[in-house]
């Protein structure tokens, strides 16, 4: 499957309880259509003591939100944008945003 975003990209969710938040995606889940973003949608676990998490107690870490609820960020825009593709003169497909035609892939 292929999207709209991959890891690393900075993004702006466009829908639920962390709308408008800006962050970049930590880990992308194709089959399940679901992104985890950094310091989106954090919630909150209880764990016990064992030596991957130490003491325990509660755990803030980020959750998985759906694909469709993402828009990747122009740098040059500095807004939320579509992307679309295209092929370089030397054969390269990037993405680029279809709002001012910057290219997005950072080679």
């Amino acid at each position: 499957m292929k999207f709209h975003v991959r890891r690393d990209d900075r993004v702006m969710v466009i829908a639920g309880k962390d709308r408008g938040k800006i962050g970049k995606i930590l880990k992308v889940f194709p089959k399940k259509q679901l992104v985890i973003v950094e310091k989106v949608n954090v919630v909150k676990r209880h764990a016990r003591p064992s030596p991957t998490t130490g003491k325990g107690g509660i755990i803030e870490k980020e959750a998985p939100i759906h694909i469709s609820n993402v828009m990747i960020m122009c740098d040059k825009c500095m807004k939320p944008v579509r992307v679309g593709h295209k092929f370089l003169e030397d054969g390269r497909k990037v993405r680029y945003c279809k709002k001012c035609g910057e290219i997005i892939d950072k080679v």
